[in-house]
């Protein structure tokens, strides 16, 4: 038989981003420009406490832009990142900053 002992170091509390905040929907009219199809919301990632962190002192959403595929094979011995990866985050986030302004004009 195999023993295993499991330690707890530390966690984080988790995040979900709502999909009715302007500041959603101003990412995904970015990445539909970008892309030309519209974004499909995911459940996914890393851990990242700071984010639910922000929530709870500063009082506001966050929402998380990722530009990396699966493919990427993130944190790996092989891990990449294509450029054309690159390039389209740095289209888009400019395009974000425009439609979140204009969302919260409204």
């Amino acid at each position: 038989s195999v023993k295993v002992k499991v330690e707890y170091l530390h966690g984080g509390p988790s995040y979900v981003c709502p999909i009715d905040l302007p500041a959603y929907r101003a990412a995904e009219k970015a990445y539909s420009e970008v892309y030309g199809k519209e974004p499909v919301p995911v459940r996914s990632g890393g851990s990242i406490p700071i984010i639910a962190t922000f929530e709870e002192i500063l009082g506001i959403k966050s929402v998380l832009m990722g530009f990396g595929l699966g493919s990427d094979a993130i944190h790996s011995p092989n891990e990449n990142f294509p450029l054309q990866q690159f390039y389209n985050g740095i289209r888009t986030i400019p395009l974000f900053y425009n439609y979140f302004a204009k969302q919260m004009k409204k």
